[in-house]
């Protein structure tokens, strides 16, 4: 049994999942109230299925990019259950989760997910899906100006927080599906195809992304932007 987390962006959600698929969920979508909500859903998971932490293969996390805050305690709580339960982790990018996403709710099999990063940037990377069903990402993840985000040929649909973000001479006319967000479902789904292949790190290795080095020194311009 697999525990997915998603604090990486404004909601937070939290999943049991096996090789049959969700066994419990649950999602709550008020902003920046992770910290507050986080364990006590993943007690009610737990409790949901009568299980406890020696019950679990291993802990699955949005490991970022995404919003700052929301990324540093997804990698926290992760750290600090796997450290005290001796659990394996399985990082999941953000992004990818959000292009899983995509395909889940859409079908959209060739998307570039992109989320707001603040600051006139947008955390964003292309992605393909594999014979697997896994949506697959091509290059790299990006922090670019809105002018600047470099998409794969053939994309369908531009999906994120930061889809109308991105200017029009980059985006031409391609759709731009703003309302998807990644959940703890798409982590799940994610983490267990890693999982079945041995890619998994220690509780040390469970470490966030941010893309923007500097994050922590912007702190005070990104407060005065609600999450």
């Amino acid at each position: 049994m697999l525990l997915a987390l998603e604090t990486a962006t404004d909601q937070c959600s939290v999943v049991l999942y096996d090789a049959s698929g969700v066994q419990a969920e649950r999602l709550d979508t008020r902003a920046r109230e992770q910290t507050r909500l986080i364990l006590p859903m993943i007690d009610a998971v737990l409790a949901e299925c009568n299980l406890s932490f020696k019950d679990l293969t291993a802990i699955a996390f949005s490991r970022g990019p995404g919003s700052f805050s929301g990324v540093r305690i997804n990698a926290a709580v992760t750290q600090a259950l796997a450290w005290a339960h001796d659990l394996p982790v399985i990082a999941v990018s953000t992004l990818q989760a959000l292009a899983q996403h995509a395909y889940a709710q859409k079908g959209l099999n060739r998307v570039c997910a992109v989320i707001d990063a603040r600051m006139n940037e947008v955390y964003a990377a292309s992605f393909q899906l594999d014979q697997s069903g896994v949506m697959q990402m091509i290059g790299e993840e990006q922090l670019a100006a809105y002018n600047a985000v470099n998409m794969a040929e053939g994309t369908q649909a531009l999906v994120g927080s930061g889809s109308l973000l991105v200017d029009a001479d980059v985006a031409g006319d391609l759709p731009r599906i703003v309302e998807l967000s990644a959940t703890a479902h798409d982590i799940g789904f994610l983490g267990w195809q890693a999982l079945q292949h041995g890619q998994t790190v220690t509780a040390a290795e469970a470490l966030p992304v941010y893309l923007r080095d500097d994050a922590w020194k912007k702190l005070d311009q990104q407060r005065k932007i609600s999450y």
